[in-house]
């Protein structure tokens, strides 16, 4: 939802589950027994052959006849599966998760068509394998669990000393399976907001980038933990050993089980990163102020596009990894839900807007600045700038001008605030034609 030339008020309605609460989930480790284990892995099949057998029978009708499927037509065409002599042994596992894969699986084209994601892709039996079960397919006596088809507890460790297990009442329960051989159980809680925190009385500007990963109007600078640097020495060994592996032997299974668990330490410690990052910005201050990111167009040489002159195709591929590695798409996603939960304000700058080359002290704006540079002075003030510093203040002046101007609103959408009415749609408006420094807005880029 933009507002304007320069900025968006990020809404609620896409967290929340009803007006007057929140969705929590609550992932846990579980350790299933042989028998459950092995139950849950032809639940596993089973989703993945209704996710595909549908998937395909989606594409070829659309191709050949030119229409689209419904969910009532896959629910329909899954019952008939059922009665083959074939797919008889769908019967064999709960239903539910069978039911919520067509769920997901319309969804996922409904969300292809409207522009908000990918064509859906078929699922694979060495990736991540998982099964949704809502309340009518398990249940839960005495912080046990119990699986539809299952007749003993299914075993999880609770790592929320300060909630009771007994006390929640799960919507759904997710049962999963990493590569690397792990089970987790996440249940999905439906939660009243919380009181909004405190006001700081800080705001606070965020530049992201590759080099630090993030620098504070303030000055701070938040380093880089290069996750993937730190671990690629490993992992090309792991690959090494798998690639030398007999496919389909053993052996090679188990090399690769050795390569699933390196990227599953380099995704949690990705992960634990992001957590403490965005918890701190959030408890310290009222208004963070983020730059609209396109990682998509930032990462694009790496998909075939025209190759920059002077920059080898394996300079492209390390800038690339590591754009991709400081995941500064779920950076802005976990900001988004925290701000919401707590009640605090999340805007965030159009990417257009001109922060590195507008000087945060008298508004100048350089017609060109190139990416090397790393330190200007201002050719009007002469104030002397870190490039990165001088965005985030930018970004934070830009932000500040959005929120001041609509505290509780802004241009019919609601600020992420705790206890606020329910959600109207943004209309984009045009601001008047210049940034909070009195500069125009460039709209061609940087």
């Amino acid at each position: 939802m933009v507002l304007g030339d320069h900025a968006l008020v990020l809404t609620r309605d896409r967290w929340t589950c009803k007006l007057t609460g929140l969705r929590t989930a609550y992932k846990c480790r579980t350790y299933p027994d042989s028998e459950q284990a092995a139950q849950l892995g032809r639940t596993f099949g089973c989703v993945r052959l209704v996710w595909n057998k549908t998937l395909d029978a989606r594409h070829r009708r659309y191709h050949t006849e030119g229409r689209s499927t419904s969910y009532t037509e896959t629910d329909a065409a899954l019952s008939q599966w059922k009665r083959t002599e074939d797919l008889g042994f769908l019967s064999e596992v709960s239903s539910v998760p069978l039911q919520q894969t067509l769920r997901h699986q319309h969804t996922a084209f409904s969300n292809f068509f409207a522009g908000r994601a990918k064509y859906p892709r078929f699922k694979s039996r060495t990736g991540k394998q998982s099964a949704h079960y809502t309340r009518s397919a398990f249940r839960i006596r005495d912080a046990q669990l119990f699986l539809a088809k299952q007749t003993t507890p299914l075993r999880f460790v609770w790592s929320w000393p300060e909630v009771d297990p007994t006390t929640i009442n799960p919507t759904m329960v997710v049962v999963s399976r990493e590569p690397d051989g792990r089970w987790y159980v996440t249940f999905a809680v439906d939660t009243d907001e919380p009181e909004p925190q405190p006001p700081t009385g800080e705001a606070i500007g965020v530049d992201l980038g590759v080099k630090d990963f993030a620098v504070l109007s303030t000055g701070e600078t938040i380093a880089n933990p290069k996750h993937l640097d730190r671990k690629a020495r490993n992992l090309a060994r792991y690959q090494r050993r798998m690639a030398r592996k007999q496919r389909g032997s053993n052996n090679r299974r188990k090399a690769k089980r050795k390569v699933a668990r390196a990227h599953r330490k380099v995704r949690h410690a990705r992960q634990d990163f992001l957590h403490r990052t965005t918890t701190n910005l959030v408890r310290r201050a009222d208004t963070i102020a983020i730059e609209d990111l396109h990682v998509d167009g930032m990462t694009s040489s790496a998909r075939g596009t025209t190759e920059q002159p002077g920059r080898n195709v394996k300079q492209k591929a390390g800038l690339n990894r590591r754009i991709l590695d400081a995941a500064l798409g779920e950076f802005r996603r976990q900001l988004e839900y925290k701000t919401t939960r707590v009640g605090t304000t999340l805007v965030v700058v159009d990417r257009w807007y001109p922060s590195s080359k507008t000087c945060s002290a008298c508004g100048h704006l350089l017609s060109n600045l190139k990416l090397s540079v790393r330190h200007w002075t201002c050719p009007d003030c002469r104030t002397r700038h870190d490039r990165d510093h001088n965005a985030a203040k930018n970004i934070l002046a830009a932000g500040q001008a959005v929120a001041g101007q609509h505290p509780g609103q802004a241009c019919g959408a609601d600020v992420s605030r705790a206890g606020s009415s329910r959600t109207q749609s943004a209309m984009k408006q045009e601001l008047s034609g210049a940034s909070p420094t009195g500069i125009p807005a460039l709209q061609d880029g940087e």
